[in-house]
């Protein structure tokens, strides 16, 4: 599978430890891998189970990191059309 490599293999979600999940809790991943703030990240950590209120079905917006969100002028070109509001398989 293609992933996005941000950093090459020296990102800070790259290459991490062994996470323990305490009992009632989730450990969420981002669909970048690479590019994603989720559980390995120490400002989420892992989720408390009755957080959880729904399943993800939809991909909401899908934006191409490449381009800063000021170009207006990119827009076009950063919003990965094939992505907005597609299934969750």
């Amino acid at each position: 599978y293609n992933i996005l490599e941000v950093m090459g293999d020296k990102g800070d979600a790259d290459n991490t430890g062994i996470f323990s999940v305490p009992r009632g809790h989730y450990f969420m991943m981002g669909d970048n891998r690479d590019n994603s703030v989720d559980s390995r990240d120490s400002s989420v950590g892992m989720v408390p189970a009755r957080n959880l209120v729904g399943r993800a079905e939809v991909i909401f917006w899908a934006w191409d990191s490449r381009w800063s969100w000021w170009e207006i002028w990119n827009w076009y070109r950063a919003i990965r059309f094939n992505r907005v509001f597609g299934n969750i398989k």
